[in-house]
């Protein structure tokens, strides 16, 4: 996995600082400052002295203790820095919140076909929605699977979850995770309580993740897991402070088939469809780019595990103001598939069956065809490419879930696309010169921690070492903590750790999406025929500006 980590060399020379680092810029921290490095010795006459018992002091002492000076006048000179944002941020380019960032180069002039997921990807809702789902899964949780009816008065909390978490069956904690299957250490819950490093440790040993633990993690990737882990989290933390014993696998089992429910039985699709105002969000781009792949000759279908009706009263209502005839949306699809039952589409052999609108019934009769105007239900990725003839390189599918939607369509040889309607949102935030002013600072620091270990020896620990120690580690703190409150008060941005690593949501949106962007209609900013590169200096998250600790050079 790490060799496919190609990172940004920005270990430069501070001169005016007196940073002079010599070596090998990998890994440490998140530029990927130096992990191996020589560090230059000062020649400057030492300030403290350790003398034997015949008053004589070891040379190794000298220059130990030498280079703890030149490095604490380093950190101050550093933190002089700190006073002003240096005009090098604000001439660094920005990343486009709508770009179309490529993790596997796509020539769209070779793409035939467009399908597309609906929720999420298709639709857009408000925050109202997570509202909806908690309550419809808690109320579930209380009526039919007797829990406490105080869990009655439990309130979804936007402020908690991330997308890209991960929940603990055997031991009931909510983790992000990193780019390595690695804990992230200010991001382990139970509870709605964080767990410290200590306590994390006691609980698993160490931080990383291993194959045996891994099999008692799930993963909470698509937009509909907030209310989800804030469910989990809030049944948890109630049991701990009723002090009722409780199995943490219960626990997600109960939550999740609460989830499935409110979906399979409908109960969401009715709230969303009577009051489409309060949770839906009208598009009019979405049905530009759909008309524009019309005109251009491409094939377009819907792939959805939704139910039709539910799928037709959204469409309706998003598109009404732009496409006059209510019952259009169908005509710029070749191919609806509801009900596909995702992500088991894509390894099963069910059939397809021909659903009547208007009678509410399925077909008994074979489907050898796709029939326009037609809506199609269940299926199997073997039965669809028999059908279409439709090769692999030439469909490109768009779908917010990692696994249902994007990991069966990648195997396949299928293009995908993610859609990841946050990314827009921590793009603002991370070209904003605040983040990026704290993202630079911790960069020095974790230049002058990394030439401090790589200097000092433990075992000559004294006064100056441990006053220097804890005043870097606290000032690196401060701004790993400014910029993780940025994104998420509990855990912080999705794509990143608090260290600056990428998560473990980032390693599968490298691993099973040719390409990521925001929203579908992105796609208008470039061209139908456009070249999609990786980008030459590839971090493994294309769109992850690292503001390199030089940018402060120009203020000293």
């Amino acid at each position: 996995m790490a060799s496919i980590r190609r990172l940004l060399p920005f270990c430069s020379s501070l001169q005016r600082t007196g940073f002079s680092l010599r070596g090998t810029a990998e890994g440490f921290g998140v530029g990927g400052s130096c992990r191996s490095f020589s560090a230059t010795v000062a020649s400057e006459e030492a300030i403290f002295k350790c003398p034997d018992e015949d008053g004589r002091v070891e040379p190794e002492v000298l220059v130990m203790e030498d280079e703890i000076a030149k490095i604490r006048r380093e950190f101050e000179a550093a933190k002089q820095s700190f006073l002003k944002i240096p005009e090098a941020l604000r001439e660094m380019p920005k990343m486009n919140p709508r770009g179309i960032f490529v993790n596997k180069n796509l020539r769209l002039d070779s793409v035939q076909v467009y399908g597309f997921d609906y929720d999420y990807t298709l639709a857009y809702y408000s925050s109202n929605l997570q509202n909806l789902i908690y309550d419809l899964a808690k109320e579930h949780l209380v009526n039919e699977f007797r829990y406490p009816e105080s869990c009655l008065g439990f309130k979804y909390d936007p402020s908690f979850p991330i997308r890209g978490l991960y929940y603990d069956k055997l031991k009931g904690c909510l983790l992000k995770l990193d780019f390595f299957g690695s804990i992230e250490s200010d991001g382990c819950f139970f509870g709605r309580r964080k767990l410290s490093k200590k306590e994390i440790e006691e609980i698993y040993g160490t931080r990383h993740i291993g194959r045996d633990q891994a099999h008692g993690l799930v993963g909470l990737m698509d937009f509909f897991c907030f209310s989800e882990a804030c469910l989990i989290a809030d049944i948890v933390q109630h049991f701990v402070d009723a002090k009722l014993e409780f199995d943490a696998c219960y626990i997600y089992q109960d939550v999740n088939r609460a989830i499935q429910h409110v979906h399979h039985s409908g109960l969401v699709h009715r709230g969303i469809l009577s009051d489409p105002q309060k949770y839906l969000v009208k598009n009019g781009q979405m049905l530009r780019f759909l008309k524009m792949l019309k005109e251009k000759g491409k094939k377009l279908f819907l792939l959805t595990n939704s139910p039709y009706y539910f799928v037709d009263g959204g469409m309706r209502f998003m598109l009404e103001d732009a496409i006059g005839s209510t019952d259009s949306w169908r005509e710029l699809f070749d191919v609806v598939i509801a009900r596909a039952n995702k992500p088991g589409f894509y390894n099963s052999e069910h059939p397809f069956r021909c659903y009547d609108i208007e009678k509410d019934t399925l077909a008994f009769s074979r489907v050898d065809a796709f029939l326009p105007n037609q809506v199609y239900y269940h299926g199997c990725l073997k039965s669809f490419l028999q059908i279409t003839r439709w090769k692999g390189p030439e469909v490109i599918y768009f779908g917010d879930h990692l696994f249902s939607d994007l990991r069966g369509p990648s195997k396949a040889g299928w293009r995908t696309a993610a859609i990841i309607h946050e990314l827009e949102n921590e793009i603002c935030i991370q070209n904003g010169e605040n983040y990026r002013f704290h993202q630079a600072k911790f960069h020095i620091i974790q230049e002058l921690l990394g030439k401090f270990h790589a200097t000092v020896a433990n075992s000559q620990r004294g006064e100056a070492y441990d006053s220097l120690l804890n005043e870097l580690n606290m000032e690196r703190k401060m701004a790993r903590s400014v910029m993780k409150n940025m994104f998420n008060s509990s855990f912080g941005a999705t794509f990143l750790t608090d260290t600056g690593q990428e998560s473990a949501f980032a390693y599968h949106i490298h691993q099973y999406a040719d390409v990521y962007t925001s929203k579908p209609e992105n796609f208008l900013l470039y061209s139908h025929e456009a070249w999609l590169h990786v980008p030459f200096d590839i971090k493994i998250i294309p769109h992850h500006v690292k503001v390199p600790s030089s940018s402060f050079k120009t203020n000293q």
